[in-house]
């Protein structure tokens, strides 16, 4: 599955673009004064295949896990909320759930490796695809086997097309995991030889003890699992989490599906960056939904030549700058698509 989504991903659709672009120019409007807006269309279209930018409707994939280094004491809350906000997240009572209700998008929440099994029991809203209850400590060996991180991989790809199929055209992809935060720094700093210092951060609010036990926690792991660090399937598997790989592959497939994606924050960001390392080019499919408060995301972002969407000081995950971003993406459609044009509203255009 995951070879055939790779050979599936085409090059983006520049003459969509083009007419796009065309069409913008012919809007009551001075060419070009819709500013940033004016580009989320044409990288829309692009990625669609579609000069007319058509929107469908959108949908938001969050993917759920525990990690086993939150044993390392490296979060300011107990792996037990994980669970507890799976609960939240599926039954209405989460940030990312009131957004997805209020804009009318699709919210697809998946269990794919929370420690605490709750399938019996059947959360309402949560889809279980679950690979295990929680990575293993990566301080002691790789967080995945190769199997897993490749059926986590296969999990994202599955809810894309998932959620393609039910009418998306534009998806957002956020995650919720206790100590997330530590694996996605490890992996950024495989990733890009970059220190842990600049790209550790405080998650979920750790004190300077804390942050600096985390630190040292990165630090151990790179040490530990450097000789994977040439393949990103291989770092993934040393250094992720289900939820992580599982955003990976939705990255993959959102590419293949020509469908648009919007990237939520830091944690998101370091499954964007596994992708592009496994497929060259893909960040050309990708929008980054904001600038995340967290440490070392502004960093990866310029790396990546990326230009987040909004700048709130978010730091929440789940989706939430993702879904505020898409929400901007639809505006910009909505534009593209109902004001007049100079001919059709009898507007004089430009003095030659």
């Amino acid at each position: 599955m995951i070879e055939q989504t790779l050979a599936a991903i085409a090059p983006l659709d520049l003459t969509a673009r083009r007419n796009a672009s065309a069409r913008l120019d012919s809007l009551t409007k001075p060419a070009g004064s819709l500013g940033y807006l004016e580009d989320l269309v044409l990288q829309y279209a692009a990625i669609r295949h579609d000069s007319a930018a058509r929107f469908g409707g959108g949908a938001l994939m969050v993917f759920v896990a525990d990690h086993g280094v939150a044993d390392a004491a490296v979060s300011a809350y107990p792996k037990a909320v994980t669970v507890e906000m799976l609960r939240n997240i599926g039954t209405g009572g989460a940030a990312i759930s009131v957004l997805a209700r209020s804009f009318g998008y699709q919210l697809l929440v998946t269990d794919v490796g929370v420690e605490t099994d709750t399938s019996l029991s059947l959360l309402p809203g949560v889809r279980y695809r679950r690979v295990g209850a929680g990575t293993r400590n990566f301080l002691y060996g790789p967080a995945m086997s190769l199997t897993e991180t490749r059926r986590a991989l296969e999990i994202g790809i599955e809810t894309t097309h998932e959620a393609a199929a039910r009418g998306a055209t534009l998806v957002g992809i956020g995650e919720m995991g206790i100590a997330n935060s530590t694996s996605s720094a490890a992996l950024l700093a495989a990733l890009t030889g970059l220190e842990p210092r600049r790209l550790v951060g405080r998650g979920t609010g750790l004190d300077d003890a804390g942050l600096e036990r985390k630190i040292g926690v990165v630090e151990a792991a790179l040490r530990l699992h450097h000789e994977s660090f040439d393949d990103g399937l291989q770092t993934l598997a040393a250094l992720g989490g289900y939820e992580i790989a599982a955003m990976t592959g939705a990255c993959l497939a959102a590419a293949a599906d020509n469908l648009p994606m919007v990237i939520d924050g830091f944690i998101a960001t370091s499954a964007a960056a596994v992708a592009h390392k496994i497929r060259p080019g893909l960040r050309d499919y990708m929008f980054f939904g904001h600038r995340s408060a967290e440490g070392g995301h502004s960093i990866i972002l310029e790396m990546m030549g990326a230009r987040p969407i909004l700048d709130f000081g978010m730091r929440l995950g789940e989706g939430t700058g993702a879904a505020l971003a898409m929400k901007t993406i639809e505006s910009a459609l909505v534009l593209f698509h109902q004001m007049a044009t100079f001919t059709s509203a009898g507007v004089s255009g430009k003095l030659a």
